[in-house]
């Protein structure tokens, strides 16, 4: 379905055959009145952090409990990955790139899946003491040293390297009781374009693009991924006319039928250059949700936020189911660490630290 048959679609029959859903986001460090009304619109299914709402932990812990308060039932999120993506830096710690973890694993396979599973763990553990329910880790893409957006937030420069130390990290991550989202499907690191300010194209062939789906596919087996976060990036050689957010060819096909992904689909940032294509905010929430996404992830403009929410508030009164995602809330019961003890352990949390610190992977 082209955009300008989207548009042209009476409303009548918007009811997309998934759930739908909102991430939107505050300004600053407290609710505000404001902020609390916004969030009363039950089309906002989740919310994501940023630096600009983190003074300290204790803050975040407020913050946090104060959301709680408002809407029990929303996902509170962060871009946590280490390296240079970590919105929450002081009183946290401070991980290295997930590329740090290549070398260790070219010359010790097994204890490089160690580390990565208490990089995993030790994230995750300190994200939900603060009231964070997810990161929107682990980056899957392959690193080809030629990306300005990527680099050393993949794993390494090959498939195999890639799925395995992923999938160590997120048994770590889910150890502690979190969920992982897969990005950028099917693979961003072989562009050299920023998709925060422009629309990159990879033109390599579908052999090509295969290989940078591997590590995508090996987790969706291994029931690894709860979420999938796709590009926008072109792909003329599958689908020359959209960005594979915005495909139905990449998203239902390829992603739900090929690879059997059943989970939920996050759209990248719907304010980014490289979803201008889109149209304007509205148009571009129906062309991510006809494509195949469930949440509709929306960053930095109060006023795009609430052309996203009305766009799922017309798909819902259509009778587009709404997205929950209180399942995803991390509970006492799962927050589970590495060794089945509780996450409060703190002899086991400065082990872990006391390993990756050694290994170079943190910074004490």
């Amino acid at each position: 379905m082209t955009l300008n048959t989207i548009l042209n679609t009476k409303l009548n029959t918007m009811k997309m055959a998934q759930p739908v859903g909102v991430i939107a986001d505050i300004g600053g460090l407290e609710l505000t009145a404001e902020d609390k009304t916004f969030l009363q619109q039950p089309e906002i299914s989740g919310l994501i952090f940023f630096a600009r709402n983190y003074q300290s932990p204790e803050q975040l812990k407020t913050l946090t409990a104060e959301l709680r308060a408002v809407r029990p039932d929303i996902l509170l999120t962060v871009d946590q990955e280490g390296g240079r993506v970590q919105r929450f830096r002081e009183g946290f710690t401070r991980f290295a790139p997930m590329m740090m973890y290549e070398a260790i694993y070219k010359n010790d396979v097994q204890h490089a899946l160690a580390l990565a599973k208490d990089g995993g763990w030790l994230l995750a553990s300190e994200l939900i003491e603060h009231g964070v329910d997810l990161t929107f880790a682990p980056v899957l893409d392959i690193e080809r040293d030629c990306s300005q957006v990527i680099g050393d937030r993949a794993f390494g420069h090959d498939a195999d390297t890639v799925s395995a130390l992923a999938s160590a990290w997120i048994e770590g991550l889910q150890s502690a009781g979190m969920m992982a989202v897969g990005k950028h499907f099917p693979g961003h690191g072989a562009v050299v374009a920023d998709s925060h300010k422009e629309l990159p194209v990879d033109s390599r062939s579908t052999g090509e693009l295969d290989y940078d789906i591997q590590p995508f596919k090996a987790l969706i087996a291994d029931n690894k991924l709860g979420g999938i976060m796709p590009a926008h990036v072109v792909y003329p050689a599958v689908d020359s006319e959209h960005t594979a957010g915005f495909s139905a060819i990449w998203l239902q096909n390829i992603l739900r039928k090929q690879l059997g992904f059943t989970g939920t689909i996050f759209s990248d940032d719907l304010s980014m250059e490289g979803a201008a294509s889109g149209g304007d905010f509205y148009q571009r929430s129906f062309a991510a949700a006809n494509a195949g996404a469930n949440a509709l992830v929306v960053c930095n403009n109060r006023e795009a936020a609430q052309q996203v929410i009305n766009a799922a508030r017309d798909m819902h009164s259509a009778g587009t189911q709404r997205l929950d995602l209180s399942g995803w809330i991390p509970s006492t019961k799962r927050a589970k660490n590495i060794n089945n003890t509780t996450v409060a352990n703190n002899e086991l949390t400065e082990a872990v630290k006391a390993r990756l610190a050694n290994a170079g992977l943190i910074n004490s």
